[in-house]
């Protein structure tokens, strides 16, 4: 007879999940082990491997997640009523506003996804090239004719918003919602202000 999932089954796999990118997040993954993981959730080395068989598989969960989380969100934003230059506002809002609350993960998306296997890593890429082609011809549309002929021009502008968002975790640890919605704005600023000038 097959075993019942337990009804609390996807809770205990998401607090597992939160556990371990901050453990990831603060020892590295290669430091890590499976019973510092049990000890920061709270629950035996056995019960963790009841939900995944090994360090990777918690990894590669904990950045699926995450990655597919927020290309979901982003990329599925509603922006058709919306002029270029408040769509590249709202998108710059939102990614920012989505970071929230997941720095562990962010950090573990930089510093892990190397221990992956190549497989699992085209899946990952696959997201963020997602996001970042959403983005991008959001950019492109701002000003057609600055990025018509210059895919390298428009691929280090996009990328340039990206490095601005990505790091603010860096040096605004805790920062609330209107200090993000702030900072976006004076992202979006910065950016549609560059483009007019390229």
């Amino acid at each position: 007879m097959a075993r019942t999932i337990a009804k609390d089954h996807d809770d205990k796999r998401a607090r597992i999940l939160k556990s371990a990118a901050r453990v990831f997040a603060q020892e590295g993954f290669d430091r890590a082990s499976m019973s510092q993981l049990a000890r920061e959730c709270g629950i035996s080395k056995a019960n963790i491997y009841h939900y995944y068989d090994s360090k990777d598989a918690i990894l590669f969960d904990i950045l699926d997640s995450y990655l597919l989380q927020l290309r979901d969100q982003i990329c599925g934003l509603d922006l058709e009523a919306l002029e270029p230059a408040d769509r590249l506002r709202r998108v710059v809002r939102e990614i920012l506003l989505a970071y929230q609350g997941v720095d562990d993960e962010h950090r573990v998306q930089t510093s892990g996804m190397s221990a992956l296997s190549e497989e699992q890593q085209k899946l990952l890429r696959g997201y963020q090239r997602d996001l970042v082609e959403f983005v991008s011809d959001i950019i492109a549309s701002i000003s057609p004719a600055t990025f018509e002929d210059d895919a390298a021009k428009l691929r280090a502008t996009t990328m340039s918003v990206f490095g601005m968002l990505n790091w603010f975790y860096m040096w605004n640890a805790g920062a609330d919602s209107d200090a993000r919605s702030d900072y976006a704005a004076l992202v979006s600023d910065l950016t549609l202000s560059g483009v007019d000038g390229l």
